[in-house]
Parts: structure tokens; sequence; C-alpha cells
């Protein structure tokens, strides 16, 4: 069987193409476009006109594409960027309207419930109690747990790309004051979440998204030519010396650092300092870099829990009203 997912993110619209016979995803095909759509959104959050209809484009493109693949879906989700715009509704409905694709958005708890799952699937049960984070534009996600699911899950407002806008858009490189504030609010935002992990002493932590896999590569971990087999580890003392060194350099600069792609080299600061600051918090010295994450979840919800998971996630997301709010709740997995 042949699935498709489209996954609309702060700065990529992706689709992913999957082969899912056996339990495992196998991709086959990957498109992307990058709109930036973080970029494009106004002082309170809302998606600017010209951007919405950048992301009708992608979504039909990606619709017409899954056809020719002869791919059932696609499954198509919004991260944080739609989820918390106050135009939400609006953007999904041109979506809809325009595409004939019914997107829906997640609660951040639930990306990080499907991410820790990605991780769980990828380092297997041998990984013990298991820490995860997941660094997007919008949102850092965390969860831990010793089973499938998470024991909890939480989603705190300090995306990478959000910080970027509300503390270092003062200057390039940012001076010792925006630095100070920035770290103030991540260690307030961390500061139950690091709690409950210092507590929960897992066995392992792992880190994922392209943010921490650029931050990973700056940091002495293999290229992504490698293939995601090769062993990668990100070391929280590499992690501090990476944004000490990032902070002194203009964003431009930084896009010239081994791993720091162009279009994220401004946010990678920030990702760097959430990063440090998280795994210092939580008492973690080192993490392992997972190719897996949130988009892996949903196919693997997918394969193990049929499509009817899916479009009850899909219809609540479609439904539900966006919380700003930080939130932090026990997962139960639900019996067989």
């Amino acid at each position: 069987m042949r699935v498709s997912l489209v996954d609309a993110g702060s700065n990529t619209v992706r689709l992913v193409i999957a082969d899912v016979e056996g339990g495992v995803p196998l991709p086959v095909h990957t498109v992307k476009w990058k709109l930036r759509l973080s970029e494009q959104v106004g002082a309170d959050g809302t998606i600017a006109e010209e951007a919405v209809e950048w992301l009708v484009a992608a979504v039909a493109e990606a619709g017409d594409t899954a056809l020719r693949w002869k791919a059932a879906g696609p499954l198509a989700f919004a991260t944080t960027v739609v989820r918390a715009a106050p135009n939400r509704a609006q953007v999904l409905e041109r979506v809809a309207a325009g595409t004939g694709i019914r997107m829906c958005t997640l609660p951040g708890e639930t990306e990080a419930e499907l991410t820790f799952l990605a991780a769980r699937r990828w380092l297997g049960w041998k990984a013990g109690p298991l820490a995860v984070l997941d660094i997007g534009g919008g949102s850092l996600e965390v969860a831990f747990g010793r089973g499938r699911l998470p024991d909890f899950a939480a989603s705190l407002p300090l995306g990478a790309a959000r910080l970027t806008r509300e503390f270092l858009d003062v200057q390039d490189p940012p001076g010792a004051a925006e630095l100070k504030e920035l770290r103030r609010r991540i260690r307030h935002e961390l500061r139950d979440v690091a709690a409950r992990i210092r507590w929960e002493s897992p066995r392992t932590a792992a880190v994922s998204s392209r943010t921490f896999q650029q931050l990973a590569r700056l940091c002495g971990a293999a290229p992504g030519r490698f293939g995601p087999f090769e062993p990668r580890a990100l070391r929280r003392r590499d992690l501090g010396e990476a944004a000490r060194t990032l902070a002194t350099l203009p964003a431009a600069e930084r896009a010239q650092s081994p791993g720091i792609s162009a279009p994220r080299a401004a946010q990678s600061l920030a990702g760097a300092v959430v990063g440090h600051t998280a795994l210092k918090l939580m008492g973690l010295r080192r993490a392992v870099v997972c190719p897996w994450a949130i988009r892996e979840g949903i196919l693997l919800r997918y394969i193990e829990d049929g499509a009817d998971w899916w479009t009850r996630t899909a219809g609540a997301g479609l439904a539900g009203a966006p919380s700003s709010a930080v939130s932090l709740r026990s997962v139960v997995e639900p019996s067989a």
C-alpha cells in the first residue's frame, strides 16, 4: 500500500510518499516547497493573503503529485504557524476549497506524542525510558515515556523562528541584552517540563527536527550523505560552544558554517540556545539524533491503528480551537 502525507511547516511544505507494507513507512518520493510561512505573518500571527495563496498552490501540486504516484491520501496537516494564526479557520477553508484536500492542525501535545512514537520505533526498546525533544519554527515539543506512546507530552512556545522574531531581530548579530532576555524566557517556559524530565531520569534522550539535525552537523556529527543509519549524537557541551560561536556571527556568516542552511541561518542561534538550555535544565549531557519525527509518527499510527485513527484525529484538528497556552498533560495509551 502506498500513502502520501503533506506537512505544512514554518519554512516548507513537504510531500512524502511512502510504501507502508510490512509495518514500516519506506519513502519512495519526497518534494518540498520553500514557502517560509513564518516570515509571512503579521504582528498578531495572521497569515498574509499572498502566503495563503502560496500554500494553496503547494498543496494542490502535492495532491497532483500523489495521484501520479498512485498514493492514497494525502494525509495533510499544518504545524504551529497555521495552528496559532487568528485566521486559521479561513486558511484551512481556502486550502480545502482550492485543492479538495482537507488539511488539519494538530495540538502541540499530539505532535509531541507522534514524534515520540517515531523515535521509539527508530531507537527500539533498548532505549529504555526515553525523552524526546523536537524544535520547530513555532514551538518546542517534549515527551517522555517508557512504552509505545509517551507518559506525558508538552508543547512550549519556544520555536526557533518565533524566538528569533521576538528577541533577535533588533541587530545582527544580537547584543548581550537580547541574548540575556532570550535565555530568561527559555528558562521560564522550560521550568516545569525540565523538572519532570529530571525526576524521570531517562535512560536515553533523543532530538529530532531539521534544526537539531543541522546543529548536530555543526557540532561534528556525520553529514547527511552518510545516510540515516549513521549513528549521530549531540553533546550538550558542544552545543553550548556552538551557540556562543553563532552569537558572534551575522546570519549571513552563520550560513557558511557546516550544516547550517541559508534559510535556517537566522534562526539557528535561537535553536542552539533553546537546545542547550533545555538539555542543561533537564540534566541531559547527550542526545541521540533521530532521523524520524512527526511525519513518520503519523505514518506509523496510520499503519498500526488504521485509517479511522487519522479520520478522528484530522476531524478534531478541523473542529478544535487552537490554543496558544503552554500545556502539559499525561498521555494514556488506549487499550487494544
